[in-house]
């Protein structure tokens, strides 16, 4: 008997287990929103060779506009088109508009487009909740009309969602939809998990950050290596979170779970940091955005998963193409953009190692330099252990060589720490130097004081994860940047071994 008992529940578990293992095998991916807020909007054929040249093979479109879906057709990039929220009522009251909707926006463009999914509209239960009863008949409205096409199994069908559906987030083991969208969410979730969708949820760690009156950590909310006292532990599941993102689709996967459905994966629709604000967002920045969108597809492509599932891909889409300079609101708002309408990246990625998608990376154009304000004795100490232990070539620095003025120790500090950066091969954790440091777009480099970055001057790669040497290493440096570095030693090397437990978990 006890036999039989195992392998029924063995079989019960089958498909859970089915979901998960094709997700583990499954390559996450990058892809980027294409909307299309912008006053000086490219043509069609534009944007397709801007993805092109960017490698981007994955798009999502807040419509299903015709112009964009036929110049899409026989590029091989995957996309996912949606269904508005305007239209949405008329398509959920009605089997035959939605027939009629599938007709128009994806029979007359397959197989030359490769259309992957549709969402049906964007953020209802949030932003129009009076559709919200009519959300999960829209989706199987669509997707009835795709199974009468033999489509069903090739185009997947959810509808993205704000995370702040989800109460109670942190700890992600404690978190649970509104239970007020129960009637809604259940359903939803059913169809999801029959047809073998995905949940779409769009992650935003800056509103995160906004909103949290200081206490979520900038570094948390830009996945930079945070020091020990600095990790959120879950106290349920004593799992370790190192970035808001991980942090927010957990919580998604543990209310799935709250309301009995483990097995459907998480795909994020929208996740990005805005490049620009007002005075009341100064984090609203281009080093904060190149950042959080650098670190953020490493992650991804990484294929790391979260602490609750690791492994299970968590593809995402960054938020957007181009800046929307047309979007109501403050000025963040219109500045979430990877490159401006003429094509022009706002920023330069810093994305050695990823070499698939976005390459308007360079390892030519980020430097590391140091902060403007921060604690002059700790860069000085940063300073010393770059010129020592970290066995840079300090020399430009010193009297009568091209670097030495401005004769400054922030001054002389940006120069080592871009030489090391890029010594480095502008690794993860290279340029933090015990906070003090940031990486930036702007070429530091003045005068005849030529930065190791600039110019192709950048030097040799190594695959090191020596971020802190021992503090026994030999300094080949002139005697200036050799004194009282033991204290900030010992805290790198402390970060660093944490870090590194950290990853193991």
């Amino acid at each position: 008997m006890k036999s039989s008992m195992d392998l029924l529940v063995l079989l019960l578990l089958i498909p859970h287990l089915l979901v998960f293992a094709f997700s583990a095998n499954e390559e996450a991916f990058v892809g980027v929103n294409i909307g299309t807020d912008v006053s000086d909007m490219p043509s069609p054929a534009q944007v397709v060779a801007l993805l092109k040249a960017q490698q981007i093979r994955h798009v999502r479109l807040f419509d299903a506009d015709q112009a964009m879906l036929l110049a899409l057709a026989h590029t091989e990039i995957r996309v996912t088109v949606s269904v508005p929220n305007d239209q949405l009522l008329g398509i959920g009251q009605s089997n035959s508009t939605a027939a009629n909707w599938v007709s128009r926006n994806i029979l007359s463009h397959v197989p030359a487009t490769n259309i992957t999914a549709i969402a049906i509209g964007s953020e209802v239960l949030t932003t129009l909740p009076n559709a919200a009863p009519l959300l999960v008949s829209a989706m199987k409205f669509i997707h009835s009309a795709l199974v009468a096409a033999n489509l069903d199994t090739k185009i997947k069908v959810s509808t993205p969602h704000s995370s702040f559906i989800i109460l109670d987030s942190f700890p992600p083991s404690q978190a649970f939809f509104n239970r007020s969208l129960d009637p809604v969410m259940v359903p939803l979730l059913k169809f999801l998990q029959d047809t073998g969708s995905y949940f779409m949820l769009n992650v935003y760690p800056y509103y995160d950050y906004m909103k949290s009156n200081g206490v979520i950590a900038l570094d948390y909310a830009l996945f930079r290596p945070l020091p020990p006292n600095k990790e959120a532990v879950d106290s349920n599941t004593l799992l370790h979170y190192t970035n808001v993102f991980d942090a927010v689709v957990d919580a998604a996967y543990f209310s799935m779970s709250y309301l009995n459905f483990t097995n459907i994966p998480v795909v994020v629709t929208e996740s990005g940091w805005p490049s620009k604000g007002d005075s009341s967002e100064p984090d609203a920045s281009l080093d904060n955005a190149n950042t959080y969108n650098s670190n953020l597809i490493r992650h991804v492509l990484n294929n790391t998963g979260t602490p609750k599932h690791p492994g299970i891909a968590v593809s995402t889409y960054i938020y957007e193409l181009y800046n929307g300079d047309l979007r109501p609101g403050s000025i963040s708002e219109k500045n979430w953009g990877l490159f401006d309408s003429n094509g022009v990246p706002v920023y330069i990625m810093h994305l050695t190692g990823s070499g698939i998608v976005l390459a308007n990376d360079t390892t030519n154009q980020t430097y590391c330099v140091a902060k403007e304000n921060p604690d002059k004795k700790m860069v000085q100490a940063a300073l010393d252990w770059a010129c020592g232990p970290g066995k840079v070539d300090c020399t430009p620095l010193l009297q009568e060589n091209p670097c030495y003025d401005p004769n400054t120790v922030f001054a002389h500090a940006s120069y080592a720490f871009d030489a090391y950066y890029h010594k480095m091969g502008m690794a993860d954790g290279t340029c933090n130097f015990n906070g003090v440091a940031k990486v930036t777009t702007t070429d530091p480099s003045h005068g005849s004081c030529i930065y190791p970055g600039s110019g192709g001057r950048n030097g040799t790669f190594t695959n090191s994860s020596s971020v802190a040497p021992s503090s026994d290493s030999t300094s080949g440096c002139h005697s200036r940047y050799s004194h009282d570095i033991h204290t900030f030693l010992s805290s790198l090397i402390v970060g660093l071994l944490t870090f590194s437990t950290a990853a193991s978990l």
